[in-house]
């Protein structure tokens, strides 16, 4: 499989967007979008299938969270609408936004190094899991 199988390769290589089988070349072609294949060692990326996994990691780790911390500020404070407009509204896109890209990093990294494919995928020689 890959020499480097362990959490902390898949922690490293998800959150900062490298190669899951190198470690060196990029994994984003974009924001979101995966790179065809690895620009240093040429692994082709068209095994990853992150598909909603990304928002909904984004979901229950940030946005959970986050509104936790907006419901406390109404509570405690009891402030105007638009200081949540100001406030609560850019926090949460930016949460969210912002970890997107390394849930799908990390979602691709463990697809490669535990051997995970999408259901339905395998070919009519490949033997049923």
């Amino acid at each position: 499989m890959v020499e480097h199988a362990g959490l902390g390769w898949i922690a490293r290589c998800g959150w900062k967007g490298l190669c899951p089988r190198c470690g060196k070349g990029h994994l984003f072609a974009g924001w979101l979008r995966l790179a065809p294949c690895c620009d240093v060692c040429g692994l082709d990326f068209r095994f990853a299938r992150a598909d909603d996994g990304p928002a909904f990691f984004a979901l229950c780790l940030t946005a959970f969270p986050l509104t936790f911390v907006a419901v406390g500020v109404e509570v405690a404070y009891s402030p105007a609408w638009w200081v949540h407009l100001l406030t609560s509204v850019p926090i949460l896109a930016i949460g969210c936004l912002g970890s997107l890209r390394p849930f799908k990093g990390w979602l691709v990294a463990s697809q490669y190094v535990n051997g995970a494919h999408q259901a339905g995928t395998e070919g009519p020689d490949d033997p049923a899991p």
